[in-house]
């Protein structure tokens, strides 16, 4: 099995995203962070990036499936490094212009159209402003657009790639 052939990149690239849903478990279960809404929607953004790259990998598709494959991965990969940005966004504006907290998802199930429970999700509150836990200075959603640039980068390989 060639290392560089397109389904091995693409099996790496949900290996890669099992060990951050691994990393993103541990913080939580082990270390006691809880995700705020935007961090859980950067996990479904994970998520899906992983698991088109499974599909694509057990697919083995030719160079015009390779090219869809990559392009939803980039797609994803994508809106995850713009929810990325926008958490480190709002770490870095004054704590008086920050959105005020929401209420429980399920309170927001209850009273709110689903379109607007997704509008509140990705404006970010002040839960998504904290910073509690950092590696080598850098805080988990700048760990976390750093992986969705790596994601870019590989799915930009993938969808330009001539072999």
């Amino acid at each position: 099995m060639n290392l560089a052939s397109p389904r091995s990149l693409f099996f790496l690239a949900f290996l890669g995203c099992l060990a951050l849903m691994g990393g993103a478990l541990y913080l939580e279960h082990s270390v006691g962070l809880e995700p705020c809404p935007l961090c859980i929607v950067q996990r479904i953004f994970v998520i899906l990036f992983g698991l088109v790259s499974l599909i694509a990998a057990l697919h083995g598709p030719a160079a015009p499936g390779r090219r869809i494959y990559a392009g939803l991965a980039l797609l994803l990969a994508g809106a995850g490094a713009a929810t990325s940005g926008r958490q480190i966004w709002l770490q870095g504006i004054p704590p008086e212009q920050l959105p005020s907290c929401l209420p429980s998802l399920e309170y927001m199930m209850e009273a709110l159209p689903f379109q607007e429970i997704v509008r509140q999700v990705l404006h970010g509150t002040a839960d998504c402003a904290e910073v509690n836990w950092t590696l080598f200075g850098m805080s988990v959603p700048e760990w976390s657009l750093l992986a969705f640039v790596g994601m870019i980068l590989l799915s930009l390989y993938q969808l330009f790639r001539r072999a």
